[in-house]
């Protein structure tokens, strides 16, 4: 049997055991079995709109998603960008603290001691990140990088395959949950576009900045600035009540 057949199988044993629809989450809690890693994440990633985490299989995987969402870097932005896998197997080494020198501390302090990154890709399709990470320094052998690229490989192929049934209007199984998620920030932004007068990039950019600057989860950030608690005036400091 080769990879991609035995890893499809075991993404549907996965999805058998939530007794639902096969989805990204399944291939991350597939990887995370088979592989020496202790979790994963996978967010979804576009040039042109707001990326944003879709699964995650434990407290650590999602800070990670969220970490490099919020401070725009880290091995899973370069890994979309650079259309390559990207390997760190020690955050705490020099070479990922000057490559990432803020999300590399914060990584290790939330947990995190190495990073496996994979983008997803079929053709010129780039629909995002799978992101494996280590409790503690690793060196993933070579034959384990290749199994991580294919359950890659199968992510790209489930995400692909939810995104269209979504577009079609067909139902789809529950474990991939970004809209909300999504919905929030894109809401954010465009409150943002009235408020300071730019564009919706620019805006978001803003609504990054102030979940850094503040060590608040962008997801929060979002949420405050929808439900009004946070206003930012175009040339002061943002507005927060309680």
């Amino acid at each position: 049997m080769n990879r991609a057949a035995r890893i499809a199988i075991l993404v549907a044993e996965e999805a058998g055991r939530r007794g639902a629809t096969i989805a990204v989450v399944d291939v991350c809690t597939a990887a995370v079995a088979a592989l020496p890693v202790g979790g994963a994440g996978l967010s979804a990633m576009s040039p042109t709109v707001a990326s944003y985490p879709l699964c995650s299989t434990d407290d650590i995987s999602e800070q990670l998603e969220e970490l490099q969402l919020t401070l725009g870097e880290g091995p899973c932005m370069d890994a979309f960008t650079r259309q390559t896998s990207v390997s760190t197997a020690d955050l705490r080494g020099g070479r990922a603290q000057v490559r990432w020198p803020v999300f590399a501390s914060a990584a290790a302090e939330a947990g995190a001691g190495a990073v496996y990154s994979f983008p997803l890709q079929l053709g010129a399709i780039r629909p995002g990140v799978l992101d494996l990470y280590a409790p503690t320094p690793l060196d993933l052998s070579p034959d384990e990088l290749a199994e991580a690229m294919g359950f890659a490989d199968s992510a790209t192929r489930v995400l692909l395959g939810t995104l269209t049934a979504r577009r079609e209007g067909l139902t789809i199984g529950d474990g991939d949950a970004p809209d909300g998620y999504r919905a929030q920030i894109d809401q954010a932004s465009g409150m943002l576009t009235a408020q300071l007068g730019v564009g919706i990039e620019q805006a978001f950019l803003r609504l990054r900045a102030y979940a850094y600057a503040h060590g608040e989860r962008l997801s929060d950030v979002a949420a405050a600035v929808v439900d009004r608690r946070l206003r930012f005036p175009p040339d002061d400091e943002p507005d927060r009540t309680a």
